[in-house]
């Protein structure tokens, strides 16, 4: 039976310095650390499919007695009704978390990381794609620290599909091509694809031996994912549909399917 999390109610404190819940809590600073960058998944949206995805988090960062340590906390505001996920886990009071792995640049300054893994068939459900917030604490070797809860922002989506079929092939000059294709993306609650509804597509045209695609037009996705839409065939060339994309769904184009007009 599949496992799922119950993330309304995490709550609870995580971290190594045992701070409370983001919507409660205050940036925090003691000493002089100077945190240089945290990076998410290598500046990247983190695209999740229907099975487990692995991304780093790290933070560079100075101080004159160098970094000891530092964690991470991945989260949704505003307050704690929403999830909360640290590199070692969800959040669970009780839980120990493990160093994170820091590499020194010189004496002063080091680059922290840890590893958080997005599981969709364990907690992870349609409702927690969009914008995360990520806190950064960090710790140097004489006792200062900083802790700051939205250092940056980062954007869980759902990976997404598109296919696209130009028939019929081969086909007269000035006769009517049908294009067809579907626009899914990953569902985490069922662990399948799904059609993704009312979206704005673009159909797009490529001339043989060019490399840039022209858009024709634009056609709304059915209740089902589904594209269709009629085009004359003009010259040979390669036919694709093409989305944007939005805030929980990465931008995705078809492979152009070639048409030989004759």
């Amino acid at each position: 039976m599949r496992k799922r999390a119950a993330l309304a109610v995490l709550t609870a404190v995580a971290g190594m310095a045992g701070l409370a819940i983001p919507g409660a809590h205050a940036d925090d600073n003691v000493g002089d650390i100077q945190v240089d960058a945290v990076v998410v998944n290598g500046g990247k949206n983190i695209v999740v499919d229907t099975a487990d995805k692995t991304i780093t988090v790290s933070v560079t960062a100075t101080d004159p007695s160098g970094i000891w340590d530092a964690d991470f906390t991945l989260w949704r505001g505003p307050d704690g009704t929403d999830p909360y996920y640290s590199a070692d886990g969800l959040i669970d009071p009780n839980e120990t978390t493990t160093p994170a792995d820091c590499v020194a640049t010189s004496s002063t300054t080091s680059t922290c990381s840890k590893t958080f893994t997005f599981e969709p068939d364990w907690w992870l459900t349609n409702a927690d794609a969009g914008t995360w917030k990520v806190e950064a604490q960090v710790s140097a070797n004489d006792g200062s620290y900083t802790d700051r809860w939205a250092y940056t922002t980062t954007r869980l989506q759902r990976h997404s599909k598109l296919t696209v079929n130009a028939s019929p092939e081969p086909i007269a000059k000035g006769k009517t091509l049908t294009i067809t294709g579907k626009l899914t993306r990953a569902n985490w609650d069922t662990l399948d694809y799904r059609g993704y509804t009312n979206q704005p597509v673009k159909l797009q045209f490529r001339k043989a031996g060019t490399t840039t695609y022209t858009t024709v037009k634009t056609v709304y996705t059915s209740s089902t994912g589904t594209l269709t839409t009629t085009a004359l065939a003009s010259e040979d060339g390669y036919w694709r549909w093409n989305f944007a994309g939005t805030s929980t769904t990465p931008a995705v184009s078809a492979t152009g399917d070639f048409v030989d007009v004759q």
